[in-house]
């Protein structure tokens, strides 16, 4: 049915490419390219909620890379350092705007160009040059190592840095006789809603979200940052050592600052945004995901819920904690008092939770799966190796 006069016709909806993150919360806590992200893995099944940790301001107006540049063309440089793909692509941007890009483009066509990783090879490509090498670990410590065995005394090394500074690159080359012009494209800026970035830090440790996922070590360190000044960075990192929080970069340099903190995190292969999506998609829809074998089929916990047997299985807040508390004994037995400690406002009362377990095993439709054990508590009835095996 066409739209009425004068109105905007409705988007079309987004096409559901699987199931595999149903019921999965998913925090993204980057800003440049975030809306396409969460597409992507709204798409999958998630709920995604915003909380960039840092803003990328861009220096396109900055009269020091204009000048910069200006000297670049009037000298050429004999070997180009790009150390990240957005800001090659604002160098670009900002002598397009200065009037300057082809001449530019001329001056860096003779010269020996160098990416640390591919995104910035991809930006190399885009402005229509070609990477003569790129550093395969994504470090400016390869990257760094690489030229100095090539050799840069008395040779002119345009570096563009990222927004976090140098890497100790600029002091380097010219401790051994480069000739340095250096570039700083971007800076990292305060994130647009610290109110959003403390509440998911927080929404992290209270067991309300599956999956983090950063594209830049900058932001995930702030946003580590931004957890331990809300006193729940040791919770965070204790549900990700327990496989119940998902942590995600782009690429190992992003995943630094989570290893500081002593987070293992899940890596995308090739460093970019749809690897990332790939690499979570496979995470929960792949059976990576902690489960237990019950007599109902597979059994794994999201934030909303459950999926069992491969169907997600919503649950009030409540009931997913209880659930929780029976998944992480493994069968074993839980008592009433240590389940009644999931129960809002429940007292010392603990016939709320024989009435709670009762509206979850109506939920689930499956009266088995939790098994009373008398006078002790209530336990999961999962199947012993044997049996899972068979």
């Amino acid at each position: 049915m066409n739209a009425p006069p004068g109105t905007a016709s409705p988007d079309p909806p987004r096409p559901v490419l699987s199931a595999a993150l149903d019921g999965c919360a998913i925090v993204i806590a980057v800003d440049r390219r975030s809306l396409e992200l969460a597409a992507a893995l709204e798409r999958h099944g998630a709920q995604v909620r915003h909380a960039p940790a840092l803003t990328i301001i861009p220096h396109i107006d900055d009269e020091s890379l204009i000048a910069a540049t200006r000297a670049l063309i009037a000298r050429p440089p004999d070997v180009v350092v790009a150390t990240t793909g957005v800001g090659f692509r604002g160098w670009m941007e900002a002598a397009d705007e200065a009037g300057l890009l082809d001449a530019l483009h001329a001056a860096l066509s003779g010269a020996q160009i160098v990416a640390r990783g591919p995104k910035a090879r991809g930006a190399i490509q885009q402005a229509g040059l070609t990477a003569d090498w790129v550093a395969e670990s994504e470090t400016s410590t390869e990257l760094g190592e690489y030229l100095l065995a090539e050799g840069v005394a008395g040779r002119r090394v345009a570096v563009q840095h990222h927004g976090s500074g140098a890497d100790g690159l600029d002091d380097l080359f010219e401790r051994h006789g480069a000739d340095v012009v250096s570039l700083t494209v971007y800076r990292w800026g305060p994130p647009p809603d610290a109110a959003a970035v403390s509440r998911s830090v927080v929404a992290c440790a209270q067991g309300e979200v599956d999956a983090v996922l950063f594209t830049s070590a900058p932001g995930a360190a702030e946003w580590l940052a931004a957890a331990a000044r809300e006193g729940v960075q040791d919770a965070v990192v204790d549900l990700a050592g327990r496989g119940r929080l998902l942590m995600a970069a782009v690429g190992p340099i992003t995943a630094g600052p989570l290893r500081d903190v002593g987070i293992d995190p899940l890596v995308a292969e090739r460093g970019r945004l749809g690897s990332l999506v790939r690499a979570v998609v496979t995470h929960f829809g792949g059976g990576h995901v902690a489960s237990l074998p019950t007599v109902a089929g597979r059994l794994e916990l999201r934030s909303s819920g459950i999926v069992l047997d491969g169907r997600h299985v919503p649950l009030s807040r409540t009931g997913t904690e209880i659930f929780a508390a029976l998944f992480d004994a493994g069968g074993g037995v839980v008592s009433r008092q240590r389940l009644q400690s999931a129960l809002p406002r429940s007292g010392e009362n603990t016939h709320a939770v024989e009435m709670a377990v009762a509206r979850l095993r109506e939920a689930l439709g499956v009266p088995d799966l939790i098994k009373t054990v008398v006078k002790r508590g209530y336990r999961l009835n999962v199947l012993d190796p044997a049996e899972a095996s068979a």
